[in-house]
């Protein structure tokens, strides 16, 4: 390690997430964890479920900063269904290292990169009807047939066949030869919003758009007291996952949640631990006078003698620029304010109220210090004070900050591993 600034990974801990997710979807659950006493009254559980639903481990955009390859075989090892990625270009590289089980493509499909879904066993959504004749064309030329997931727009307005549309742009794409629809999907826009009534609408809109994909295919379920479809469903990310046991479906689609953060303002009974921890080390300790101000355009001036550290992480590393006057990060077990501007390498941090802080002392960005009673730091509450969301917290941590991997019987860096 050359560098003072680490991510330090738990596998361990990853796994225990996982775990407890599957355990919580497998479970009758009384009350809803969402913190929301409406919410709660208002949803009732089904009685009884005729299988559990399973897990789609969502690990886009480098597993949420914590790192693709070694969180996705964790996964795998822990028992995931399935995992999900972004964009061809991810899941080639899950595939290279060492992960088996289906890899399902979230994004849209680039023409030139289909190449890539057959030479590597990943699993396309077809999220329109170009698409939906291109990976068709790329099939017939190899005379192969690819299972796909069919994504519908439910109300998101980005990706996915318009709900409301389907008996017009969906015929094409079913009677395909060499595609084979295994899944039917959507995604919720508001599922972290309690207040809003759009979660749902776009439960009912989905629920009524498998049945015009059932009818589509010529298998009607509309007089059944419990459907049975001839695709699989899935539609709860990690928010939707703890609001509502009825839009769990066949598999539940966790990302946040996996890395041991509950989508705000939603709380939850699941224990689970943050995967992530940010440390680093002050590299030098100075003094500032009365007037004297630190940093890019002296945003922050003493107005009586100061202590101010320097710590060896800036922008460059993912740290916002608005953590400067807002954010704190927690040296000898206490929480020190950031000072001054947030630079590409360092940040400033006021340590006039401890006692004789010196270089090498270590500091805590993200995670806690010290024992389980010891302060934390966590990617809501860094979210929080700069006014953004967690998942821009934990994906936005910079590539030259090493991930260093513990898990039991192993320990290792990310190029090691």
């Amino acid at each position: 390690m050359i560098r003072s600034t680490v991510a330090r990974v738990d596998l361990d801990a990853l796994k225990r997430n996982f775990l407890a997710i599957r355990d919580f979807v497998s479970g009758d659950r009384g009350a809803n964890p969402s913190g929301s006493r409406a919410e709660a009254d208002r949803l009732a559980p089904p009685a009884r479920r005729e299988s559990l639903p399973g897990i789609i481990a969502v690990v886009k955009a480098n597993a949420y900063g914590h790192g693709a390859a070694p969180v996705g075989l964790a996964l795998q090892q822990a028992g995931a269904t399935m995992l999900a990625c972004a964009d061809i270009e991810e899941g080639i590289a899950l595939r290279g290292a060492g992960v088996h089980v289906p890899i399902l493509v979230f994004g849209a499909l680039s023409v030139s990169d289909l190449e890539g879904v057959f030479d590597h066993s990943l699993t396309p959504t077809i999220s329109t009807p170009s698409a939906a004749r291109a990976v068709q064309a790329a099939a017939a030329k190899r005379k192969a047939t690819i299972a796909y997931h069919l994504k519908i727009d439910t109300g998101m307005n980005r990706l996915g066949f318009r709900h409301d549309n389907l008996r017009r742009t969906l015929p094409e794409l079913l009677s395909s030869a060499n595609l084979r629809l295994e899944a039917v999907y959507t995604h919720f826009a508001s599922a972290d919003v309690p207040e809003s009534p759009g979660f749902n609408d776009q439960r009912v809109n989905y629920e009524k758009a498998l049945e015009t994909v059932s009818a589509l295919l010529g298998v009607s379920s509309a007089n059944d007291l419990r459907p049975h479809f001839h695709f699989l469903r899935h539609a709860a990310n990690s928010a939707a996952t703890l609001r509502d046991s009825r839009v769990w479906y066949d598999f539940v689609r966790p990302g946040l949640l996996l890395y041991g953060i509950v989508p705000p303002p939603l709380a939850s009974t699941i224990p689970l631990q943050p995967v992530m921890s940010l440390t680093s080390r002050v590299v030098a300790v100075k003094g500032l006078r009365p007037g004297e101000g630190v940093g890019y355009g002296w945003r922050f001036t003493a107005d009586a003698p100061r202590t101010i550290a320097v710590i060896p992480a800036g922008y460059a590393d993912g740290l916002d620029t608005r953590l400067g006057g807002r954010g704190s990060v927690l040296i000898r077990g206490r929480r020190v304010p950031i000072v001054g501007a947030v630079s590409m390498d360092m940040i400033t941090v006021d340590v006039t109220e401890l006692d004789a802080v010196a270089p090498g002392d270590e500091v805590v960005i993200l995670g806690r210090q010290g024992d389980l009673q010891g302060q934390q730091i966590d990617a809501r509450e860094v979210a929080a004070s700069i006014g953004t969301i967690p998942w821009e917290v934990v994906c936005r941590l910079g590539t030259r900050i090493e991930r260093q991997y513990t898990e039991t019987g192993h320990r290792g860096t990310e190029a090691q591993r």
